[in-house]
This record gives C-alpha cells, sequence and structure tokens, in this order.
C-alpha cells in the first residue's frame, strides 16, 4: 500500500467512480510520481468518511478549482489493476441499467476490497502446503492411534493438491507447529504464494474412455462449441436428464487443454446447486491444482470470498462457478461463459442495480470474441426467440443421456371430478396420488412432492367475524408456521407469536387457511404410514450446509417422500425418484403478469424431470382443477416448442416483450398518494423529452402488495418498439426525476421480470 503526502502532489488528478447515487465521477489530487493506473483502487477522503473508489481515469487538468480538490489517500498496490475489458464491463452495465458507474463497480468487488483497513491482510501472501513422497509413506505409522486431530490433518494434505494454512489451523489448532515439524521430517513442503502469481500453465488430459459415452446429439453439441471461432452464443436446449453438464464438461476440458491459461465461468441460478457442480467439475478436472476451480456467491464466508474473487483476478483460478454475482467477477483470461437453467428468474437482480446475470454474460461474450451456451429445458421466449430471429445458434439433445430413461408420463388429475365423485382428499393430496405414494413406498423407491409455498399455511382466519391474520408493517397476510408455533410476515420478517383466540370477536375457532410444505409435511405422515418424509424449503435450510445435507440424505436413500419448494425443482439428480406430485400450479393460471404462465411451464417441466432419471420408469401427477387447460396439455406431451411457439405469437400479437422493451420506474413514499403523484410528475416530465415520442406511458399503479415496511409503493411503466428510443428516453429522464421531490425513494428498472 503507498500512502500519499500532500507535498508529492504536483498536478496530476484522478477521477474515481464511489459507490453513490450521483452518476458522476470524482476527482482528487495524486502524486505525480506514483499516480494510480485505471482500475486500480485507492482510499479517498468522501465527506467526514475515508471510502475505497475505482480510478477510472488519470488526467493532467482537472476542471474542479483547486482549493475544492482533496487528496488521495493511500493507493492497493498489491490488488493489479482490473482490466480495461472488466471497466468496460462496468460501465455498460451502467449506461444500460441506468445507475452511476460507481454503483455497478464497487458492490461488484469483495467487501474486503472495499475496506482499506483490510488490504494488508487480504494481499498477504499465502501459505500452502503439500505432502510430500516420504510424507505419504512415514505419516501413517507415525501418529498415536488416538490423535484424531493429527490424523485429520493428516488425512486431509493426503486428499489435496495443497493446503491453505488457514485450513489446516480449522483441522488442528496447532497445525503451525505441526507443520513446522512435519517440514523437519521432510514429510511436507511450504509454498509461500503471491496473490498476484498465476498458477503454472496446466495441461488437462482430454477425456478418456473412461469418460461417460456422449449420445450423438451430446457430441455433436461439444463439437459444435469446440470449433467456434469468435463470439459464438448457444442455446443448448435439453429435455431433463439429457446430458447438459456432461456437454459443459467436454467443452471446458477441450478448450482448458487447447489453452494452458484460459478461464472459464459457469453460472448456476441459486447456491444450492453449487455443491454438485461443484463436485461434478472437481471429480472431472482432478489434475489441476486444488485452488484451479473456486466458486463465488453470497454463502461464502466473507474471507472465503475474497480470496475466491482474487485467486480469478490474478489468474490463479481456472473454473469459476458461481451465482448471478460471479458475471461481474474479474476474469483476465476468460475464454468461455456457461449459464445453466438460463431461464432462471433468479438470474435477475431485484434490488440495487437490477441486472440480468444472463444478458450481461451474452454481452461479455460479445465483447471478448468469445462462445457463451446458454443450457435449459424450457428457455426463455427472450432466448427462444432470438433462435428465431438467428442470432444463436440451437444445439438439441431431444433424449435423455440414459438410454433406458424414458422421460415420465404426465397424468392430470382432476380435482373436481374427485370431488364430483365423492373422493377424499386429505389436506389436498387427493385420493390417486396417496395411492401412488404408496405404490412407490412398497417398491423401495423415491417420491417427490412440490408445491411453492412455504410455511404451514398462507393465512390464519375467524371463520366468526371474517378477520384474517396480517402484518403491521405490510398490507400483507402473515404466514403460519406451525413448528415454531409462529406468524411471519414473507415480506418484512415481522413475527408473533400464534393468538390463542381471534384478537376481534375473541372466538377460539380460529383456523389456518391454505396448504405450505410445512402442513403438507405433517399430511404425508399420516396419509403414507411409515414413509420417511424430509421437506426442503427456505426454513429448513437456514443454516450454512443444511441444504447439502440434506440432499446427501435423499440421494444415500435416507429419504422416501421429499416435500419442497422450487428448491428441489431444477437441476438435482435423484437416481431413486420415480413418482412426482405437483400441488396448487393452478394459481398462477391467472396471474395479472403476462409471465407467469411462462414461468408455471418452466417449472412444472423442471419438477417432472426428477422423475425416472436412472431407467425407473417415471410419472407426474399434476393435481388441477383445469385438465383441459392448453399449458396442461403441453405439458403432458412434454412439448415446449409447441408451447414457446404458442406463447410468442400471443406476446407478439399483445405487443409485449420480446417484441417491445420496457423499463419500469418504481417510488416509494410515506402515502400511497405521494408515491403516485410523484409518478405522474414524472410522466408529465417525458413531455419535454423529444426521444419520449417513441415511448409508450402507462398509468402510474400501486404494487399488488402496496404497502412494505410502513413504506408505500407505486409504479409506472413505460415500453418501445425501439430499444435505442427507450434507453435515451431514461438518460434524459433521470436529471428530471433528481429534480422531482415528495418521496422516499425512487428507482428504474430495465428489462423488468416482475409487472
Amino acid at each position: 500500500m503507498v500512502p500519499m503526502r500532500p507535498d508529492d502532489l504536483t498536478g496530476t488528478y484522478v477521477r474515481v467512480a464511489l459507490d453513490h447515487p450521483l452518476p458522476t465521477l470524482f476527482d482528487y489530487r495524486c502524486d505525480a510520481r506514483r499516480a494510480p493506473a485505471p482500475g486500480m483502487l485507492v482510499s479517498v477522503p468522501f465527506g467526514k468518511r475515508r471510502i475505497v473508489g475505482l480510478v477510472m481515469e488519470v488526467t493532467a487538468h482537472s476542471e474542479v478549482p483547486g482549493d475544492r480538490l482533496r487528496s488521495v489517500d493511500e493507493v492497493c498496490t498489491g490488488c493489479p489493476p482490473l482490466s480495461e475489458h472488466w471497466l468496460q464491463l462496468a460501465q455498460f452495465a451502467a449506461d444500460y441499467y441506468q445507475r452511476g458507474i460507481g454503483e455497478v463497480a464497487l458492490p461488484a468487488l469483495p467487501q474486503a476490497l472495499r475496506d482499506a483497513a483490510r488490504w494488508a491482510r487480504l494481499l498477504a501472501p499465502e501459505e500452502r502446503y503439500r505432502l510430500l513422497p516420504a510424507g505419504h509413506a512415514a505419516l501413517p505409522d507415525a501418529l498415536p492411534a488416538r490423535a484424531s486431530a493429527l490424523r485429520r490433518l493428516a488425512a486431509a494434505l493426503a486428499d489435496v493438491e495443497s493446503l491453505s494454512a488457514i485450513d489446516a489451523r480449522a483441522l488442528h489448532p496447532k497445525a503451525a507447529v505441526t507443520l513446522e515439524a512435519w517440514q523437519a521430517e521432510g514429510w511436507v513442503a511450504l509454498d509461500v504464494i503471491e496473490p498476484s502469481a498465476p498458477l503454472p500453465a496446466q495441461h488437462q488430459t482430454p477425456p478418456g474412455s473412461a469418460l461417460p459415452t456422449l449420445t450423438d446429439e451430446q457430441a455433436a453439441a461439444v463439437e459444435a462449441i469446440g470449433d467456434a471461432q469468435g463470439f459464438a452464443p448457444f442455446l443448448l436446449h435439453g429435455v431433463t436428464g439429457s446430458g447438459k453438464t456432461e456437454v459443459y464438461l467436454r467443452a471446458l476440458a477441450g478448450l482448458l487443454a487447447a489453452n494452458p491459461h484460459a478461464q472459464a465461468l459457469v453460472l448456476v441460478p441459486e447456491i444450492n446447486l453449487t455443491p454438485q457442480f461443484e463436485a461434478a467439475f472437481r471429480a472431472r478436472f482432478a489434475s489441476m491444482d486444488d485452488a484451479a476451480i473456486v466458486t463465488l456467491h453470497s454463502g461464502l464466508a466473507e474471507g472465503e470470498r475474497a480470496r475466491n474473487w482474487f485467486a480469478a483476478h490474478a489468474g490463479r483460478a481456472r473454473i469459476v462457478l458461481g451465482t448471478r454475482l460471479a458475471v461481474l467477477a474479474s476474469l483476465p483470461q476468460l475464454a468461455i461463459i456457461v449459464v445453466d437453467e438460463e431461464h432462471d428468474p433468479a438470474y435477475k437482480q431485484q434490488e440495487g442495480l437490477r441486472y440480468s446475470a444472463r444478458d450481461l454474460a451474452i454481452w461479455r461474450a460479445k465483447q471478448l470474441g468469445i462462445s457463451v451456451v446458454l443450457g435449459s429445458a424450457t428457455p426463455s421466449m427472450e432466448s427462444w426467440w432470438q433462435v428465431d430471429q438467428g442470432r444463436y445458434k440451437r444445439l438439441t439433445l431431444s433424449r435423455r443421456a440414459v438410454a433406458e430413461a424414458a422421460l415420465p408420463t404426465v397424468r392430470l388429475v382432476d380435482l373436481e371430478d374427485e370431488r364430483r365423485r365423492g373422493r377424499a382428499s386429505v389436506e389436498g393430496l387427493s385420493g390417486p396420488l396417496i395411492a401412488a405414494l404408496k405404490v412407490r413406498l412398497e417398491r423401495g423407491e423415491q417420491s417427490l412432492v412440490f408445491l411453492n409455498r412455504r410455511g404451514y399455511a398462507p393465512q390464519l382466519a375467524c371463520d366468526a367475524c371474517g378477520w384474517v391474520a396480517g402484518c403491521p408493517r405490510c398490507s400483507a397476510y402473515v404466514v403460519l408456521h406451525k413448528p415454531e408455533r409462529a406468524l411471519r410476515c414473507h415480506h418484512c420478517g415481522w413475527e408473533s407469536r400464534i393468538p390463542r383466540s381471534c384478537p376481534e370477536c375473541g372466538n377460539v375457532d380460529i383456523a389456518p387457511l391454505g396448504r405450505g410444505t410445512q402442513r403438507v409435511e405433517e399430511a404425508l405422515a399420516s396419509a403414507v404410514p411409515g414413509a420417511r418424509v424430509l421437506r426442503i424449503d427456505a426454513d429448513s435450510t437456514r443454516r450454512k450446509g443444511s441444504a447439502q445435507a440434506l440432499f446427501s440424505d435423499v440421494h444415500a436413500g435416507e429419504v422416501d417422500i421429499l416435500v419442497g419448494t422450487q428448491m428441489i425443482a431444477k437441476g438435482h439428480d435423484f437416481r431413486r425418484v420415480s413418482l412426482v406430485g405437483v400441488l396448487n400450479a393452478d394459481t398462477a393460471l391467472f396471474s395479472h403478469d403476462f409471465r407467469a404462465s411462462e414461468r408455471l411451464f418452466a417449472q412444472l417441466m423442471q419438477v417432472s424431470g426428477r422423475a425416472g432419471r436412472a431407467g425407473l420408469p417415471g410419472e407426474v401427477l399434476v393435481q388441477t382443477r383445469y385438465p383441459r387447460h392448453a399449458l396442461y396439455h403441453a405439458l403432458a406431451r412434454h412439448d415446449y416448442v409447441g408451447f414457446a411457439n404458442a406463447t410468442l405469437a400471443e406476446r407478439r400479437d399483445a405487443h409485449l416483450p420480446p417484441f417491445v422493451y420496457q423499463a419500469m420506474l418504481r417510488a416509494e413514499g410515506r402515502t400511497l398518494d405521494a408515491a403516485l403523484a410523484f409518478l405522474q410528475q414524472a410522466a408529465a416530465a417525458l413531455a419535454e423529452i423529444p426521444a419520449a415520442s417513441r415511448v409508450t406511458v402507462y398509468d402510474a399503479v400501486p404494487l399488488t402488495i402496496v404497502k412494505v415496511m410502513h413504506v408505500h409503493r407505486a409504479q409506472l411503466l413505460i415500453e418501445s418498439v425501439s430499444r435505442a428510443a427507450l434507453q435515451a428516453t431514461l438518460r434524459a429522464w433521470q436529471p428530471l426525476l433528481r429534480a422531482l421531490k415528495g418521496v422516499l425513494r425512487w428507482s428504474i428498472e430495465v428489462d423488468p421480470l416482475d409487472i
């Protein structure tokens, strides 16, 4: 780290991006002899604080009067500058999503890098220990039988290429002394690695005969990706169980073997999918150094995320596996990007910078002139349309990779017909579904019951007076969580004990309305006696590592019936699941959101794909009151192509995305009237913008959940058939919006997913 002295500042200036809502750069004086380069981090005074900023430009002149300029405090010399390509990516994201460059660039960095006091510790050399051949031979006999901590340390050294000093201390409190003694014996070697030092060139062994045999379609997909030159966007459309992951692995293996310095970025939509992907990649690329494959997601400890980010930034990590935030990671040798389950809404950030990781991945691939592979069994309408326009190349996997694993049979259970016939159900579980569950239990097979609603019941109500338990801070009902004996708001987190009687009339017969996963778990225990039932949802996986442990129980065969939300619907390879039951899917059929049917179809196709993956005949039972609905018929035929083409035709006729481009202005105020008044003024301000003549403006309306944490929310939708006209309008609109008063906050979201 290099501190700046005031007497060294001789007329050189830097323009710095700060994490601040103002879309501008801030000028500071700096030492001309040690001026930081663009892409370097600096500590600067801002108001009464010292904060970290990113140097975007070095200049000999500043338009700010000299008496108003302050000086750079410190330069982070231990971190190599972020590349020009990365700065261009951040600038594009800022421009397109209508945010300041600092609001994009700084949050994309690990928290540890945004704190100058932690730079020295973060950027210190890393100590890693390697077990030598002499240690392999001597350690097993040299350790006492009861020295469990020593044996754990020795086993860890034997299992990995190298072990960090931090991980060693976690295994044994006196690891440093022990390892020093083992060094003296010649059993262990110590490597001191500078953070910026890249790994030695590593040549990956090409796939051999021990690997799974590719189907003709898989082989064609791998060949197409391998032969691609320059920017090449592929849509890998493969049915569930068709082996998309194997295509990713083979494509990366070929690229990394051809270029020993290349890096690959693999995106997955949810954190709980990263363990199985990481295991698959580590098994396939076992010859790589342990540090060559890293993960990046919000579930990592702060220090671990910083180390992994730095490994990618320094070129030490060859494969980076992560969730949406990883798309903004610094990878100087990036050569290919994979976006698995590219249709998933989780790729769209819903707070702060509201970016689409999938769309930024495509832009980044185009910027670098590399391949990007978008994989899905149910591609988004936007990606499918890009294929129709000839902009993406479609690679199709039309059958499952395991020859004997056919797609499951889909049956629709008509709930109205069940009711007319007087057939009893148990807490929403129909007779046919219960019977099918019992059959699988007798066979020793596993079943999956899908309900995308957590908690015990979505409402607690009184029949006598009509009272329904609501959140005092939000315009929403609270959810009953029976195991915790609590009412909880899923919007703001407010929680209270379950009342003994109705607070309005005193009636003690208050009862839950509707069903969540907790209630279904309870019902399954009584409806299918003897079955081992496991629930996986956001409530049962709150602790770090709990989701991985629960999924391990399923894979180990210790569960008969798995019940859960969308966490279990995609990406998981449950080898013994032969039955999937779907509850309460009808609610999405008549949503005001035009994307609801697309999401429902994708969700049902994904969860259906968990059945029959390892050769067992698979069956899917969908409980519905609308068995004649076209969506369910397409699902029964596994006809994504027909569904997608029909949906795109409807959207073309209705002038909806992807045939128009949209942006949403949201306002939050102390009252709903204040939020709506702000939006009405904003709409009137559009008359001053020439480009707005090509934009359609809709009325300002309250959000569906209008109040959250005592704050009232409303929105204003604008759209255009021209992306350029919409972007020009948004750029000119922002200064006018900043001049308006009367609300707590406002924000613009480009390409909104939730309307």
